[in-house]
């Protein structure tokens, strides 16, 4: 009976033990182990990838609920990009209304006549479509229009019934409607909602964790360990990363001239959200409603969210009465969170207090995000390196290097929502 050698990919240039003999056969490097056992230690340097980390196996579990926004992205799992920038692409749905810039032109009063409008964004609207003004009534419907012509911010419409449109004024509501084709029709114009291309910085994240020899083997009072150490500085690690996925600038600076040493800051999400909340005062069931409405309408986006919220906003929430049409349910942990949740008819807020909005002195502020549209991507996955300066000479100690470079990004920054809320004074 024959036995295998263990296969390794790194020769051993570091590690000197005589009971470790190498081979070559056929290219393929192997190392055999004679009259000694196999320790964690020699299969670390003869097979780095066999063991797997324990800060690897065990970050997600530790302390979550303290970085939630760093926990969920983990938890939805990451994509691998080859460069520290990152592009993408992010689409909002087309808006559905639009307001007008002025009053009408023309004297259009009957069925068929046309008349212009000038409103205050171009793209919205499109010829063959139907756009209704909520402002006028006609036998107790709102006014329907057709599209005749658009250009630029001008649009020409043919009224479907009799109406007087001398009512309608700036800022007034102009909604649009299904496509209305004629019988030989067979195309239309295109439905312009184009993705816009954005990109953003990976960012280096680093802790490194050093032990000398004597410490290691000082008796302790309590059972303190080297694992213990790198529990703690995970920690403070994801803590830092939390504050930099939520408010980091992204940029690129050149730290040192003479060297050309380049920094990559990466950028937050806060920056990108497409939608935003501000509240002075007490939180009644109505501002609730309107939260929600806002949190949940106008983007997409699925009816489950979270709100990750400094101790002001969450203070105010606890105190907000419960009512029939929005209350609070018993908790429920999702990606390892254990989460609050807030139902109303519009969707259900998973809320939860983030420490990292009270550090960043903004107690009263929060972030309504959607799950299903955030996006993690990495260039160096989460990973803990660990070293023997003793070994090479440098100084008598052990050390790990937990490294991860990664960033944040909104693929529908529409459906995602800043809150910045004041308390009463």
């Amino acid at each position: 009976m024959t036995t295998t050698p263990v296969r390794f990919t790194k020769r051993l240039t570091h590690f000197d033990n005589p009971h470790i003999t190498t081979m070559s056969e056929t290219n393929t490097n192997h190392a055999i182990l004679n009259g000694a056992p196999l320790t964690t230690d020699v299969t670390d340097t003869l097979s780095p990838s066999l063991l797997r980390s324990a800060v690897d196996d065990r970050i997600v579990r530790i302390r979550p609920s303290a970085t939630p926004l760093d926990q969920i992205s983990r938890m939805c799992g990451a994509r691998r990009v080859g460069s520290m920038k990152v592009d993408y692409y992010s689409v909002d749905c087309k808006p559905g209304s639009v307001s007008l810039a002025s009053a009408p032109s023309g004297s259009a009063s009957e069925e068929g006549d046309t008349f212009t409008v000038t409103v205050r964004e171009t793209g919205v609207v499109s010829p063959s479509e139907t756009v209704m003004f909520p402002k006028i009534t006609v036998s107790g419907s709102p006014l329907v229009c057709y599209v005749k012509a658009v250009e630029g911010k001008k649009v020409t419409l043919v009224l479907s019934e009799s109406a007087d449109i001398s009512t309608l004024a700036a800022d007034d509501l102009m909604v649009r409607m299904g496509r209305a084709a004629g019988e030989l029709d067979v195309q239309t114009p295109q439905y312009a909602a184009l993705p816009r291309k954005d990109y953003n910085y990976c960012q280096i994240f680093k802790a490194q964790i050093e032990e000398s020899l004597y410490q290691r083997l000082a008796d302790k009072e309590i059972g303190w360990s080297f694992t213990d150490q790198e529990e703690v500085a995970v920690v403070d690690m994801r803590l830092g990363m939390e504050k930099s996925f939520l408010f980091g600038n992204r940029n690129r600076l050149v730290v040192d001239d003479i060297e050309g040493k380049e920094v990559y800051l990466t950028g937050g999400i806060w920056r990108q959200a497409g939608k935003e909340w501000n509240h002075v005062g007490k939180i009644s069931t109505s501002n609730l409603i309107e939260m929600m409405k806002k949190a949940f309408t106008g983007g997409g986006g699925s009816r489950r969210k979270v709100l990750i919220g400094g101790s002001d906003l969450i203070e105010a929430l606890n105190t907000h009465e419960l009512v029939r049409t929005v209350g609070a349910l018993d908790k429920e942990t999702v990606w390892g969170v254990d989460f609050d949740r807030i139902v109303s008819k519009f969707g259900t807020l998973y809320v939860i207090h983030s420490e990292v909005f009270d550090l960043c002195g903004r107690p009263g502020g929060g972030m309504v995000i959607d799950p299903e549209y955030i996006t993690k991507y990495s260039h160096v996955p989460f990973q803990a390196e660990r070293i023997s300066f003793r070994r090479q000479g440098v100084r008598n100690t052990e050390a790990v290097v937990l490294t991860e470079s990664s960033c944040l990004v909104l693929r529908y920054p529409e459906s995602h929502m800043r809150i910045n809320f004041v308390p009463a004074v």
